[in-house]
């Protein structure tokens, strides 16, 4: 039967986080309490003014393809979107709807990079970025990060790591699983010296709206050459649905509809109706209401990791995730989630999933669960802890 399988699928690594969540529900279909601070899913429902769109949608449409770039008034949105937030002027026809953000990182890397090549990476970081390339030919070039560098990439690791066959450079602000940000000076420096070496930049910004801090800078504020990656998925609570974009350069615009053609035909007619909402004046408090709640979670959960022993250098900037170091407790973070599981109904994601050099100390909290839910989640932790 091996026979049947590309040789590929033996590098496509697997996402851990995924066989706890089965497992996870598989305890609560037999009936256990279980908290879910493990998958990265927003815990509140689309809002409502999304929903009412789509509803709209089914009833008054006749459901057909669409261009598969996306609809027009979809991707003019998203260009005014910068426009309003960041200040930035992006040409309408640069912004490809996508089935996710996955599908606009795929598009991005399958314009641009070439089997052989590398792109580098912050090791800890979004596990499955590397198995697009790998899926491509290519590979990640992974360095490793930590609280000296806020967990993130900058311009002075980017010249220290380059090789000649590295193709460019992705980064994620805020981060997965660190929720770490790339501020203004790094993410400016980090762009001109990538371009500087003749490389590309990918800027995953899918978490960008919850960032904790001072508003964050897109990197088409510094190049119009990147290849921006966001998504409806977390900001607008939209991640069954699945529609992101990709902000590509004007050079690249005719071969990434071209892929998109190929690849997809196009991205959720219903889907890309109702994210027109997304951008309407009455959705903007319902975030804004949801920014400020994950902003107390954060809060509480970063301090109850600290009052139960976990290293946690820096408290996250953004995202919804809390990365600790649980060495206190174990040196092997995969048996530590499996068994906290097991005896408590508390599912939380090892650090093996996104860090190679030290994931095996690491724990990835997502605080996706009400306050409530928390609580009675960190009383069970102190328990397992005591046990």
């Amino acid at each position: 039967m091996n026979l049947l399988i590309a040789e590929r699928m033996q590098s496509v690594t697997p996402f851990y986080v995924m066989e706890l969540l089965q497992r996870a529900q598989e305890l609560q279909r037999q009936g256990r309490d279980i908290i879910h601070m493990e998958i990265g899913e927003p815990d509140f429902p689309t809002p409502e003014p999304i929903l009412r769109a789509g509803e709209r949608c089914l009833r008054e449409r006749d459901i057909k393809y669409t261009p598969a770039a996306g609809l027009p008034e979809l991707r003019q949105a998203i260009a005014e979107d910068y426009r309003r937030r960041h200040g930035v002027s992006v040409d309408w026809r640069r912004v490809f709807v996508t089935p996710g953000a996955s599908g606009a990182l795929l598009l991005a890397f399958a314009c641009s990079v070439n089997p052989g090549e590398t792109v580098m990476m912050a090791d800890p970081g979004y596990p499955c970025n590397a198995n697009f390339l790998r899926l491509l030919g290519a590979e990640a070039r992974w360095v490793p990060v930590g609280a000296a560098t806020a967990y993130q990439l900058n311009a002075a690791l980017a010249g220290e790591y380059w090789l000649p066959r590295v193709r460019g450079v992705l980064t994620a602000s805020p981060s997965n699983p660190a929720g770490s940000v790339l501020h203004e000076p790094e993410l400016a420096a980090l762009i001109a010296e990538t371009e500087r070496r003749g490389g590309v930049y990918y800027s995953d910004e899918i978490y960008q709206g919850l960032e904790y801090g001072p508003p964050l800078p897109t990197a088409l504020s510094f190049s119009e050459q990147a290849f921006v990656i966001n998504s409806f998925s977390k900001f607008y609570g939209m991640t069954g649905w699945r529609a992101g974009w990709l902000v590509a350069p004007e050079a690249c615009a005719e071969s990434v509809e071209r892929l998109a053609q190929n690849l997809f035909l196009s991205t959720s007619t219903v889907a890309q109706y109702a994210a027109l909402a997304a951008f309407a004046p009455e959705t903007a408090p319902v975030l804004e209401a949801r920014r400020e709640e994950f902003r107390a979670r954060r809060d509480f959960l970063y301090a109850g990791l600290l009052r139960l022993g976990f290293s946690v250098p820096l408290p996250p900037e953004g995202a919804f995730y809390v990365y600790a170091d649980c060495r206190a407790f174990t040196e092997d973070s995969l048996v530590f989630a499996r068994d906290l599981l097991e005896r408590t109904g508390v599912a939380v994601t090892p650090g093996l999933d996104f860090d190679r050099h030290a994931g095996k100390y690491h724990l990835r909290f997502a605080y996706t669960a009400s306050m409530d839910k928390m609580a009675d989640g960190l009383t069970r932790l102190e328990k397992f802890l005591c046990r």
